[in-house]
């Protein structure tokens, strides 16, 4: 056996499942076609940014990655929702929902996904029992009841006892596995930059719901001696296809409009990139010797900072699985465990950030004074909004624990 774990796709989960493997005393490659973009400039940088929920945290201390991004993490303590979808962008309800009702900790903690590959990779180069070897992709399985054998793209293959997919919502291992995915389609792009902005933003994350999607502003260090966020701007397709497009100026005036002007008037701090938008789930989440985490298993519309943090449940369930019986590494019954213990929720989770997104962008005007209804309703009530805040975090979830 070559190795007790192959693990397809070397984004920020695929790095992150390495880290938890090899730290949990596991044997593991982790492949992918190229190497972690990790400077913020640089061609190709990932531009957004991943909150990490408290129940993360937990996860990412063990796998020794915590102490790395502490230094450049910003707490979230405030999580302030706006409806903006009356006839002007101004808003018409604001809630703030605050960590401290039900926590001495921030919700979570936000860094800069080209930070995060910084940092996942640099722990993987001083871990003796984990290889990162880029340039090479996984392009094809063959499985026993014993062992998995990865064809890679060089024309070698790797002998293993667990294959993970981390690679993607295409994913290759997925697709050659024949497990098919369910897939919701919002005719959305989102827009993702970096912005200054002259009033501070006391660590709060603001949504501002409008028709076309919400416009997210996260707390991120200053930057060159001005307060800084990320934003994520959902729109339908060719809106934000002619906003990716427009000159910077008129970007700006645009991006502080859709804002509300909630932080005084932005200013660009960083290249445009932009994605579409989709809402997505595998119909099984293993196969023999085969795992899916991640976007191979699960796609969400980036509202409330689910989508990383659901992968990283994943890794933590399966981890502990393996942890649990090392003997039963990769065995039908760690499968159908890991299966059944994320698949539920990970239906769930995709359905109701599928209906909040849809809420979002309704454009009827009694839609848009319900929504700004139910805004005011569900955080008037105390009980209320602190189930909505720990559902939120995913406190209790099946494999992480974390501090409430």
């Amino acid at each position: 056996m070559d190795h007790d774990i192959l693990i397809a796709g070397g984004g920020i989960a695929g790095l992150a499942a390495a880290a938890a493997f090899g730290a949990a005393g596991f044997d593991v490659l982790c492949v992918d076609p190229a190497p972690p973009v990790t400077t913020r400039e640089a061609a190709g940088a990932d531009l957004r940014t991943t909150a990490f929920l408290q129940p993360a945290r937990t996860f990412l201390e063990e796998a020794g990655l915590w102490d790395r991004l502490a230094p450049h993490a910003m707490p979230l303590e405030t999580m302030r929702i706006v409806d903006a979808g009356g006839a002007a962008p101004q808003a018409r309800v604001c809630r703030d929902f605050a960590s401290s009702d039900i926590s001495e900790l921030p919700f979570g903690w936000n860094l800069p996904n080209w930070l995060l590959r910084r940092e996942f990779s640099a722990r993987l180069n001083e871990m003796a029992g984990v290889t990162f070897l880029t340039g090479v992709s996984a392009t094809g399985v063959f499985t026993r009841t014993s062992e998995a054998r990865v064809t890679l793209s060089d024309g070698t293959m790797r002998r293993c006892r667990l294959v993970i997919a981390a690679d993607g919502r295409g994913s290759t291992l997925r697709q050659a596995a024949g497990i098919g995915v369910r897939t919701t389609r919002f005719g959305q792009k989102a827009l993702a930059f970096a912005v200054t902005h002259p009033l501070p933003h006391d660590n709060v994350s603001t949504e501002v719901h409008r028709t076309g999607g919400p416009f997210t502003l996260v707390p991120l260090p200053d930057h060159q001696g001005r307060p800084s966020s990320a934003v994520v701007w959902m729109e339908n397709g060719p809106e934000a296809a002619a906003l990716y497009e427009m000159e910077d100026t008129a970007f700006e005036t645009a991006m502080t409009e859709r804002s509300t002007h909630i932080l005084g008037p932005l200013t660009l701090a960083s290249k445009r990139t932009i994605w579409p938008i989709i809402a997505q789930h595998a119909t099984h989440l293993a196969s023999e010797r085969l795992a899916l985490v991640a976007e191979a298993a699960h796609v969400v519309p980036p509202i409330g900072a689910q989508g990383l943090n659901m992968s990283l449940t994943d890794l933590a369930t399966l981890r502990d699985l393996a942890v649990a019986q090392p003997e039963a590494l990769g065995s039908v019954e760690m499968l159908d465990r890991y299966h059944r213990a994320r698949f539920t929720d990970i239906r769930a989770r995709v359905a109701g950030i599928t209906a909040l997104n849809r809420a979002s962008m309704a454009a009827a005007p009694p839609l848009r004074d319900l929504r700004a209804a139910g805004i005011t309703a569900l955080h008037g009530v105390a009980p209320v909004r602190k189930a909505l805040m720990h559902l939120g975090l995913g406190v209790g979830r099946q494999g992480v624990s974390g501090p409430e």
